[in-house]
């Protein structure tokens, strides 16, 4: 029996999981959170255990989550990159510049989102130093 687990346990692992961009849609607003993963059935897991439990990170879309409840919310895989088979590799980079361009495409920010725009690291060295002067 412990066999089988580990078995099972070592061919998940080295499983290829399906990695792309997803979505969180309202269907009442149509308002979206797009989000990246190299494992998006975990990560679609994660969100949506974490709104159901009332954990979400982005308190805007846990807010709207309460308010109209997981049947107005879809969960959408958009685009997937593939793998190649026998090849390890990061992928995360090629993930980012994937998100960023469906972030850019579909402008998910204020009222038409629930994204938060990311700061550039040029940016945010200038507030963190700015903050450092205030102290």
């Amino acid at each position: 029996m412990k066999s089988d687990h580990k078995q099972l346990k070592k061919d998940y692992q080295q499983s290829l999981r399906p990695m792309g961009i997803f979505l969180i849609r309202n269907n009442r607003t149509d308002q979206v959170f797009v989000g990246s993963s190299t494992d998006l059935p975990g990560s679609i897991n994660r969100h949506k255990f974490q709104l159901t439990a009332g954990g979400h990170p982005n308190k805007k879309l846990q807010a709207d989550w309460n308010e109209l409840g997981e049947q107005n919310f879809a969960f959408e895989i958009v685009d997937e990159l593939t793998a190649e088979v026998g090849v390890k590799r990061d992928y995360r980079e090629e993930l980012r510049v994937l998100e960023k361009m469906w972030l850019e495409r579909l402008k998910p920010f204020g009222e038409r989102g629930y994204n938060i725009v990311k700061l550039s690291r040029a940016e945010l060295l200038r507030r963190i130093a700015a903050n450092s002067r205030e102290r």
